[in-house]
């Protein structure tokens, strides 16, 4: 099944937010203008506003998706946006979503002021919601970035990071958007703080899978598919759940990370070393643990579930088993 299957029963939802995005983030200067176009040009997998979306029909009156939960789907895609343009700038990739990155096109200085003109129109909508609690979880996730960013650019090629400090630095800089666009959409819902959590573990879990499947498809994935050159991770020194697993078993891995790949065929011998050993096996095996454990936390209720709500909650179930099986062929 694809995305585009799994999104079907919100295809005109996730419509109408691609044409709101481009009005939304429209600014005065023409520089700033065109690099906004660009970046909304590019498309993307959306898939936090579909877990806006999806939360909203599983917990709305009547199953819809107010206008609230519309608007706050688009914020944040916006923010999600912005920091992929801060993220390129810090890693220097050429391409983003298969089109060249705003860096690229226009320059380091207008790529950084089109990501904070971009954080800046997301708070600026988020304050319109009108809903403190909203506003409190989702302004948190901004903070988070800035937390995984500087815990990523001080552990770069540094061999003696765990597991667990990995995870960690993927949930500020991943998936604390996802958990809070899934909390703050129940929010909106005027759920109970119990239901609450329930969602926002649904998106932390889904959302720590997605980066980990996206890890192995840095190692055995393909340009296009990825939209950005394979290895990019490991170039730039930004170790993943592949590497660590296979740093355990592989003390050749261990040297050229330690010499910063250093010679020009590293980065490909580090590849192929990765691949022959147990590590892409062992991180989708995370992955799935990542999974079912946002499964759980999705059915992890004693309230009684009818037709319509079984239907969108297997929906979000389905967008758990489809990131994972992006990668079944190895494991």
């Amino acid at each position: 099944m694809t995305t585009q299957q799994i999104f079907s029963i919100i295809e005109n939802d996730m419509r109408c937010l691609n044409a709101n995005l481009k009005s939304m983030v429209g600014a005065r200067h023409p520089i700033l203008n065109a690099a906004s176009e660009h970046l909304f040009s590019a498309g993307g997998k959306r898939l936090r506003p579909a877990l806006v979306f999806l939360v909203a029909l599983n917990t709305s009156k009547n199953y819809s998706i107010t206008s609230s939960h519309g608007r706050l789907a688009e914020i944040t895609e916006i923010i999600h946006t912005a920091s992929l343009v801060h993220d390129d700038v810090i890693d220097d990739c050429i391409t983003r979503r298969g089109v060249t990155t705003v860096h690229s096109v226009f320059s380091n200085k207008i790529a950084i002021l089109a990501g904070d003109f971009l954080f800046a129109q997301s708070s600026w909508y988020l304050a319109n919601l009108n809903n403190l609690d909203v506003v409190k979880t989702i302004s948190k996730v901004i903070t988070d970035f800035a937390e995984g960013e500087v815990r990523q650019g001080l552990t770069q090629f540094n061999t003696s990071v765990s597991v667990s400090e990995y995870i960690e630095k993927s949930f500020y800089k991943t998936a604390s958007l996802m958990a809070a666009s899934c909390q703050g959409s129940a929010m909106l819902s005027n759920l109970d703080a119990r239901q609450q959590k329930r969602y926002y573990l649904y998106g932390k879990h889904i959302g720590l899978a997605f980066q980990i499947i996206d890890d192995i498809l840095d190692v055995v994935g393909s340009d296009k598919n990825l939209g950005k050159p394979i290895g990019s991770d490991l170039k730039n020194g930004n170790l993943t759940a592949p590497v660590f697993f296979t740093l355990r078993d592989s003390s050749h891995l261990r040297h050229l990370i330690d010499s910063e790949l250093e010679n020009r065929n590293d980065a490909d011998t580090s590849l192929n070393i990765i691949c022959k050993y147990q590590g892409l096996t062992k991180a989708c095996d995370l992955a799935e643990e990542h999974v079912q454990a946002a499964i759980s936390a999705l059915k992890n209720s004693n309230e009684p579930v009818n037709y319509k709500e079984e239907k969108y909650l297997h929906t979000l179930v389905l967008i758990g088993n489809h990131i994972v099986k992006q990668v079944s062929s190895i494991s």
